[in-house]
């Protein structure tokens, strides 16, 4: 079983897989490769000067994976509430966690499917975003929210700040004290 089961692989979800995996917690990213930054040109990203969508997708990938976060690229289809926390059903198997970070951009076809409250979204071509409360929580225990899809800006840096932030606030549950990641430089 999985600590945290992220689904979505663009900056909300890379970075929550970043922050949770380097935390120590077991983390599976689930990545369907039809991300709305995989069209993106990004120049306003701090401390990147220019970067391609895909490259930028990528690159928190990779990181996720450094730090030990399984990518599976696949689709999510179903989330069912367990004993002991969530099946995840996808296209290529089912898997389980304790907890669950949708970071699904624009996409609330499964949110709404499993019964997680939505409402009308404030982004330009954002329809309808998920329902949650300043640290990311949804209706559902156990079940977060992160990125676009929480109702946060469709730009990247602020989307993956978003993912860092609910992150840090599931593992900090899962720990029962709060998390902070906070490295120095070595010498």
């Amino acid at each position: 079983m999985y600590d945290i089961a992220i689904i979505g692989a663009g900056p909300a979800g890379a970075s929550a897989a970043i922050f949770a995996a380097k935390a120590g917690k077991k983390t599976v990213l689930f990545d369907n490769d039809k991300g709305m930054t995989k069209r993106a040109w990004v120049e306003n990203h701090y401390g990147v000067p220019e970067i391609s969508g895909p490259d930028l997708v990528e690159t928190g990938k990779r990181q996720a994976a450094k730090f030990g976060a399984e990518l599976v690229e696949t689709q999510v289809t179903n989330v069912q509430k367990t004993d002991s926390g969530f099946r995840l059903e996808t296209d290529s198997g089912s898997y389980e966690a304790k907890h669950v970070i949708f970071a699904t951009g624009v996409a609330t076809d499964l949110a709404e499917k499993i019964g997680l409250r939505t409402k009308p979204g404030t982004e330009p071509r954002i329809k309808t975003v998920i329902d949650v409360d300043t640290n990311g929580k949804t209706n559902i225990d156990g079940i977060w929210a992160a990125g676009t899809v929480a109702g946060v800006s469709v730009h990247t840096i602020i989307t993956a700040g978003d993912g860092a932030k609910v992150a840090i606030n599931v593992i900090s549950e899962l720990n029962g004290e709060r998390y902070v990641d906070h490295d120095v430089l070595k010498p």
